[in-house]
């Protein structure tokens, strides 16, 4: 099975607790031998969903939307980046430069060919800019990729 993420950054303390459970949740019965998450490894649930993948023994692709993209990356997430990153069994690029809306959803675009389900961390709003979660379930599911929503009931961010 080949899992990719996609979620809201920059989410409460107490929403990020409620999403991890439910990430943790969703893998919960994986077999972590026939498991791969794919995932841009940004900080908030691409990032946590990758650190629960490999802590139960499972594989970590990375998709790298842009040769910038870790330079758009909060500072303090760098190290969980560089960390993730050189713990991935593959790297997936999409050969842009700049790491902008257009190259952030080129990487989610990758990010679902290489997936067989969706786990989507989205509050079901539209997208605050182009590439966003909503925009990346829309993709998925017009692929035909099955997505399945994750967020906790009456939170907000």
């Amino acid at each position: 099975m080949r899992i990719g993420i996609t979620g809201h950054r920059g989410l409460t303390p107490e929403v990020e607790s409620q999403v991890r459970r439910l990430l943790e949740d969703a893998l919960a019965s994986e077999d972590p031998n026939d498991l791969t998450v794919v995932s841009c490894i940004a900080d908030g649930p691409d990032a946590w969903l990758a650190e629960i993948a490999l802590e139960r023994g499972a594989r970590l692709e990375a998709v790298i939307p842009a040769d910038q993209y870790r330079d758009g990356l909060p500072n303090w997430h760098h190290p969980v980046y560089d960390r993730l990153l050189s713990s991935a069994n593959a790297v997936h690029r999409t050969g842009r430069v700049e790491s902008d809306e257009a190259a952030h959803m080129a990487g989610s675009e990758v990010l679902v060919a290489q997936a067989d389900k969706l786990l989507a961390v989205w509050d079901g709003l539209p997208a605050r800019g182009y590439g966003g979660t909503a925009d990346v379930v829309s993709y998925a599911q017009g692929r035909g990729v099955p997505v399945e929503v994750l967020w906790p009931q009456g939170a907000r961010r």
